[in-house]
């Protein structure tokens, strides 16, 4: 009966996943789909040998990899041959005609994604791949997989089929990526390519299963089994296995019906729930394809039409101030609102203030826009020939306009940032971070629920999260928490309150101070308070700390919020005394120096390093005489070489954990 259940949720799963995101077109919920997928997790855990391999659970990503495998591409992934004006599509046309007589085009829009190949054989998905350098590429099929519009099984089945399409992020999934890149203190991606390639090339595929990634079909590089004569046919062929084909694509008998496709697709652009740079002119008989044949670097027989960015001229009404979710001053210019690439724009990012200065932007100014990558509004340029006298020229404010505490210039770099660790336009970030596994590892309380807390008002600030106790009978009544969930939390949070202080020094997230400076302070303090009371020229005379690590010690401890923080976590019950000074723990490691090296068949180096330490020993990064042992995983280097060199016990991550009686 287990098989049978398994067989019946994977296809019916499937058909569900298939007219959401191919159809776009859903029959049941959101909340229906997720409780039939956990159904099927279940049972796959409880009978793993009757998982399909075709079972959407694959798609939220599995083992890290550890790099990436060549492929090489049978067919070579060519790139297209651009065109940047209607002129030069005349020509590309002109020598059409001098091979053929009576021909059809295909004009398709251009998506701005990264390129792959998707192969199958007898209808199931087999291997994925980046086009590379067009020859060779990367065996990316595990991150694939995780792309719910990509097939794992086909509909319409051939012995063997590979089709090129193109991986994007839909232009609100970028948004909302970069948002929370933002609030976590990562990386920006400039553009939605971007974005989809940094996705795509990511070794743990369950971080890509996040991005929401999307793909379009638009080529059967080789097929066997099935016979197509033009490119439209092979679309509707695709369609019928299964994929997303192409969409709005148009049949064209001349090139000047093909220009007029490429002005329609232009004048919708800024309509599409996905990047394009172009429009793609293909011939549509595929024989004839092969008539006209190839360069060494792409077909002849297509040309990519590349749109000029829309640009408009408006005026700079203001200059206004942002707090990005880790503090950053970001300019706005606040516009006369003006239409570009389908949408009305009233704003523009003005990056930092070196950005302003070099392109000499002033509050008044005539000035040209575009959206960057049809997306993010910028200005292109001023025109100084159109001021009056009038215009003002900007100056970065010396205090937040949210919290009023001073703004400081990071060395050698552009950006403004307010030092305020309770400053409102920093809570969710600071909460982020405070929680998480590195700093106070308060475990159950993760974005998604610290989003939920802050917008129901449970918590403003760091210190409101030792008293989430007091309003158990509010979480109770909140929608996706149980009591088990709410009581598991609030033990995780009342667990945090013993911390060793280097955590609550890392989780107060001061700048220039990581892990390693948080561990420092706390062996050479006997208190929080110690460290609050220390000099420039104390702070100094710590190994590894130098002065701009001190200084940023002493903004912080000098803060008002700090102090007015510090107070409440004391009053919370929170520890501020270190251990090294009285409550060291006792363990079998006690007083022994261990270095990790290589990578360990389970634990992490985060999990091995607390695991060291919750026994009393310490880590340090280089062997030497005074190492007493080196706990060795595979790909160990120089450090293994070292140790056995100078005599020191090397043990592997078994012999660890029966040390340590786990």
């Amino acid at each position: 009966m287990s098989k049978e259940q398994i067989e019946m949720l994977t296809k019916s799963l499937n058909e569900h996943s298939y007219k959401y995101y191919v159809l776009d077109e859903p029959k049941i919920s959101d909340f229906e789909y997720d409780k039939m997928l956990r159904q099927l997790e279940e049972l796959e855990q409880k009978f793993p040998e009757y998982a399909l391999d075709n079972s959407p659970t694959k798609r939220v990503g599995g083992q890290v990899a550890k790099g990436f495998k060549k492929v090489t591409h049978e067919v070579m992934m060519m790139s297209l041959m651009d065109v940047f004006s209607f002129e030069e599509l005349l020509l590309f046309d002109q020598r059409i005609k001098k091979e053929l007589t009576d021909y059809d085009y295909v004009v398709e829009r251009k998506i701005d994604g990264l390129s792959v190949s998707l192969e199958y054989e007898n209808g199931q998905f087999i291997r994925g791949s980046t086009r590379g350098d067009g020859v060779v590429g990367e065996d990316i099929t595990a991150n694939l997989m995780t792309v719910k519009t990509v097939p794992l099984e086909l509909f319409e089945k051939v012995p063997y089929l590979e089709v090129r399409g193109e991986v994007y992020l839909p232009k609100k999934d970028f948004l909302q990526l970069n948002e929370k890149q933002e609030i976590l203190g990562e990386k920006i991606f400039a553009n939605p390519r971007n974005a989809a390639a940094g996705s795509l090339r990511q070794l743990d595929s369950k971080i890509t299963a996040t991005r929401n990634l999307s793909v379009f079909v638009f080529n059967i590089q080789r097929i066997v089994g099935k016979e197509l004569s033009t490119h439209s046919d092979s679309l509707e062929f695709l369609k019928k296995c299964g994929f997303r084909v192409s969409p709005g694509y148009y049949k064209c008998h001349t090139i000047e019906e093909a220009i007029e496709a490429i002005n329609d697709i232009g004048e919708s652009r800024g309509d599409f729930e996905f990047d394009i740079d172009g429009a793609v002119v293909k011939i549509e008989n595929l024989s004839q394809r092969e008539l006209l044949g190839a360069t060494s670097k792409y077909p002849k027989w297509a040309a990519a039409y590349k749109y000029p960015a829309e640009q408009q001229e408006t005026i700079i009404n203001d200059i206004q101030i942002q707090i990005g979710r880790t503090g950053v001053l970001t300019p706005k210019a606040i516009l006369k609102p003006v239409r570009i690439a389908g949408s009305t724009v009233s704003n523009a990012t003005l990056h930092n203030m070196d950005y302003i200065l070099e392109k000499d932007i002033r509050i008044g100014d005539s000035a040209i826009i575009q959206k960057a990558g049809d997306i993010i509004p910028e200005v292109v340029r001023i025109l100084p020939e159109k001021r009056t006298g009038n215009e003002k020229k900007f100056i970065m404010p010396e205090t937040c306009p949210v919290c009023g505490s001073h703004v400081e210039r990071e060395e050698d770099m552009s950006a403004y940032r307010c030092t305020g660790i309770e400053c409102p336009a920093q809570q969710f970030r600071s909460l982020v971070h405070f929680c998480s596994r590195d700093a106070m590892d308060i475990d159950g309380l993760g974005p998604a629920l610290i989003e939920k807390f802050l917008n129901d008002k449970l918590i403003k600030t760091i210190s409101d999260i030792y008293y989430l106790h007091e309003k158990r009978d509010i979480l109770i009544t909140m929608e996706g928490l149980g009591e088990k969930s709410i009581d598991n939390l609030i033990s995780s949070i009342d667990h945090s309150r013993n911390n060793e202080i280097s955590k609550l020094l890392f989780g107060f997230g001061i700048r220039h101070i990581g892990q390693r400076a948080s561990k420092l302070l706390e062996e050479h303090f006997e208190s929080i308070d110690d460290i609050e009371k220390a000099s420039l020229e104390t702070l100094m005379e710590i190994n590894e700390f130098g002065e701009i690590m001190a200084k940023s010690v002493i903004d912080f401890f000098h803060n008002p919020q700090s102090h007015h923080l510090i107070e409440k976590l004391k009053l919370a019950g929170v520890n501020m005394m270190s251990r090294k000074f009285g409550n060291k723990p006792q363990g079998i490691l006690d007083g022994r120096t261990v270095v990790l090296t290589g990578t360990l068949p389970e634990l992490t180096r985060s999990e091995a390093q607390k695991l060291i330490e919750e026994n009393g020993g310490k880590t340090s990064s280089s062997v030497s005489k005074n190492t007493d042992f080196v706990l060795a995983g595979d790909q160990a280097g120089s450090k293994l070489e070292k140790a056995v060199e100078l005599g020191i016990t090397i043990i592997n991550e078994a012999q660890f954990r029966k040390m340590i009686g786990k």
